[in-house]
């Protein structure tokens, strides 16, 4: 189904204030956003979780402000693992929950559901996450690069800042003779499967590789995790990257212009994100949430790579499901997801909140 327009602007983040203001039963201006809605969720128990490194300084402002709320009986631990090792910790029981930027394969599903006694494990979108490319050569400014074009720096076909191609679409920009340093994920992560599958769907002819958590392209230099990715980044002239919005602009970097769908050079905000995050489909059934994202939107003014980052949880059988229920009650309300957008993400829009809220009001 697809999301409906109107709902774009609740997900800017340009709107936050307004977002902040009627969103959240939060009267209290000096609380954190989103912290009554905390505490009209709290759940005794203590909750183990990994995964995802994108969502990580969502999770940690969840957490805190959960925590705060809901006192010493309600402890959360969330790691920045990866998003496979957060869902192969799911499987193994050692997470209560898992974060992930891609939902469950298919052939990780039963394994998955095998840990829900009477249930099934839920993808549960929980966090909107624009996928930034990320480059430092000094000097350069309002970065354009097209799907073709970023596909053949990532597969090493283009090595040379001043390369014909990257020229012809920054006309009248300095661009220097030096060698492309192209950084990509060491871990196997959700980004780098959102980043990867965007090049398959939209650039098919130069990108070769498929999409994987895995990096498969030659290549290149790996570095662990977002922080890992945005720190080389920031230290190293002649790179360039991908990372998730948050991370880029904690680290002040410098973010590129994406051609989408309808030859548009795109900004990457969170108005623009949210404008290809409103044409996403839902791919699951019932409770389960995985969304289909196009990649190659033509809608105008949309930046076209963004991820959405899940929380896989039981929908039944978790010893834990009280806990579980509280936490992620809180993080799918309006106040929860209020609290995203000075942090860098985009919240989601009201049409896939309400649908993840009432999703996680049945966990049992």
């Amino acid at each position: 189904m697809k999301l409906q327009r109107y709902y774009v602007a609740g997900i800017a983040l340009t709107t936050a204030l307004a977002l902040s203001a009627c969103g959240s039963d939060n009267t209290d201006s000096s609380a954190a956003p989103g912290a009554s809605a905390a505490k009209g969720n709290c759940a005794a128990g203590q909750l183990t979780a990994q995964g995802s490194s994108a969502q990580k300084n969502a999770m940690d402002e969840w957490i805190k402000t959960y925590q705060q709320q809901c006192g010493a009986d309600a402890k959360i631990g969330y790691e920045s693992t990866g998003s496979g090792a957060g869902i192969q910790a799911f499987i193994a029981g050692t997470a209560d929950f898992a974060g992930s930027d891609s939902a469950l394969k298919p052939e990780e599903q039963p394994q998955a559901d095998a840990k829900c006694p009477g249930g099934q494990a839920l993808n549960l979108p929980m966090v909107t996450g624009p996928i930034a490319v990320v480059y430092n050569v000094d000097g350069l400014d309002g970065l354009q690069l097209s799907p073709a074009t970023l596909a053949k720096i990532f597969a090493n076909k283009i090595t040379k800042w001043n390369d014909p191609a990257i020229a012809a679409e920054n006309s009248g920009a300095k661009l220097p003779a030096t060698t492309i340093q192209a950084v990509h994920r060491s871990d196997e992560s959700g980004t780098t499967d959102n980043f990867t599958k965007y090049l398959s769907k939209t650039a098919e002819a130069e990108w070769t590789f498929g999409n994987a958590k895995a990096w498969k392209a030659p290549g290149g230099t790996g570095a662990n995790k977002s922080d890992g990715v945005a720190s080389l980044v920031k230290s190293t002239p002649g790179t360039i990257s991908y990372v998730e919005m948050s991370f880029a602009e904690n680290s002040s970097l410098k973010m590129a212009k994406v051609k989408n769908g309808a030859g548009e050079y795109v900004e990457l905000t969170g108005d623009s994100a949210g404008k290809t995050i409103a044409g996403a489909k839902i791919a699951g059934t019932g409770d389960d949430l995985k969304l289909e994202i196009d990649y190659a939107t033509k809608e105008a003014g949309a930046y076209p790579i963004v991820l959405v980052t899940y929380e896989i949880a039981c929908s039944k059988g978790s010893a834990k499901a009280a806990a579980i229920k509280g936490f992620l009650s809180y993080t799918a309300s309006t106040g929860g997801q209020s609290a995203l957008a000075q942090l860098g993400y985009a919240p989601l829009p009201e049409s896939v909140r309400s649908k993840v809220e009432a999703s996680v009001a049945k966990i049992s």
